[in-house]
This record gives C-alpha cells, sequence and structure tokens, in this order.
C-alpha cells in the first residue's frame, strides 16, 4: 500500500518511516470515515494511550527517583491530557492529514482538540505496531521533549488548583460561567467567567468551554494568590 505525497511528508515531521503504511493510514481515519472496508482509528487510539502512559510512567521515574506517587501522579496526568496530545498533533500538523467525514470537515475537525489528541494516541499505537516499543517509546519522547523537564511547573491543573484555594479559605467552588460564544460553528470562541465567593473573578477566551475554564482559573488564581503575598 502505497501513502500519498501528504502522508509522505507527514512522515517526516513525525519522524518515523512506515514499513507498514496502511498502520498510519488507519491511524488518520476519523470514524466519521469508516466503512465495511475502512477501519478507523479508535482501537489504535486505545493502544496507543496505553502505550503512551507507559513511556511517561517510566521517564518521570527515571527523571526523579525519589517522588513519591503523590508526587508523580499530578506530573503523568498534565503529560497524558487531551490539551497535551493536542498541542502534539500541532506541533506536527497532524490535523492536516486526517480522513475525515463530510460533517467533521464541516465542523472543524482539523482543529479540535479531542480529536486531534486520539488521532496523536492513535498514531503512537501504530508506530509501536509498526517498529516496536523501543522505537515508539524514543520518538515519544522527541515530541514530548522539553515538556518532560518542564512538567512540574504544569502539573497542578489550574481549575483543580483554584478549587482547592477556595477550600482553604472555607468558601464553596468556584463557578464558572459562559459570558459570550463568538466566531463560526467550525471555529467557535468561548469567553468563560470564573468567580469566587469573594466577588473576584477573571475571564478567558478558547476555542473550547475547557480550554477557556483552564485559563480564566489560571488568571484568577494568579490574582488571588498576588493579592495575598
Amino acid at each position: 500500500m502505497k501513502l500519498s505525497g501528504p502522508l509522505r511528508e507527514f512522515q517526516g515531521r513525525l519522524g518515523h518511516t512506515f514499513a507498514k503504511p496502511e498502520l498510519l493510514i488507519r491511524a488518520v481515519t476519523h470514524s466519521s470515515m469508516s466503512s465495511p472496508h475502512r477501519d478507523d482509528n479508535q482501537r489504535l487510539e486505545f493502544l496507543g494511550d496505553r502505550v503512551l502512559g507507559l513511556v511517561m510512567s517510566e521517564a518521570l521515574l527515571s527523571a526523579d527517583p525519589n517522588a513519591t506517587e503523590g508526587q508523580l501522579a499530578p506530573r503523568f496526568n498534565a503529560l497524558v491530557r487531551k490539551e497535551t496530545c493536542a498541542d502534539v498533533a500541532r506541533q506536527i500538523d497532524l490535523g492536516a492529514v486526517l480522513k475525515l467525514g463530510r460533517s467533521e470537515m464541516l465542523t472543524g475537525g482539523r482543529r479540535k482538540e479531542a480529536l486531534l489528541a486520539d488521532a496523536t494516541e492513535a498514531v503512537i499505537a501504530a508506530v509501536y505496531l509498526d517498529a516496536g516499543f523501543d522505537v515508539a517509546r524514543d520518538l515519544v519522547l522527541a515530541l514530548w521533549g522539553k515538556r518532560i523537564t518542564n512538567v512540574e511547573a504544569d502539573a497542578r491543573d489550574p481549575k483543580t488548583a483554584l478549587q482547592e484555594y477556595a477550600q482553604g479559605k472555607g468558601d464553596p467552588p468556584p463557578s464558572y460561567t459562559e459570558v459570550a460564544r463568538s466566531g463560526p460553528d467550525h471555529a467557535p470562541v468561548f469567553t468563560i467567567e470564573v468567580r469566587l465567593k469573594s466577588g473576584a473573578s477573571e475571564q478567558a477566551q478558547a476555542p473550547s468551554k475547557r480550554q477557556a475554564e483552564q485559563a480564566a482559573a489560571k488568571a484568577l488564581l494568579a490574582r488571588v494568590q498576588g493579592d495575598n503575598t
């Protein structure tokens, strides 16, 4: 099976040339394009999630032999979460080679965070099946790069950290409100406001509600902690 020109170029960005090109084709095929004669990437996504988890677990243990489970868990979560996988997908322009059905094409599927994250995991599984764990591990470590060494700064989820801050004050959890939505359906921009019982609030914009909530929480946490220093 031969790869198209864009997929051959993608191999270069990925850093792996497939001995079994059909694995790469399956990895970039979304369920909206599946058929009796065309497998989608859902099973590969399932496997890739486990491969990624093992690679990151090994990397974290090696990087900090004295870390406790309580210290390792948030670092692990930061490295394997959907936002990180989608960021890696954008880094190698994975969205450009995804095979999508018409409905996903019309709704901006090439930019959807969840879809990009799932495809990244599928590609990891495809490399694992094509060349084995050692090659897959080296590729993942190369793609994640400084994210691994910088993970301590990203380990605490901003929403979780803000909720812990509120709980420490004896207050209820922060409230999140969608105050605006702009842009076309295939590329929306959400504006989210987060507010504490004290009345302190911040707003943030992002292509998804989850991203906007995280950004708003991060901004509010930085402000209230700064006020207390």
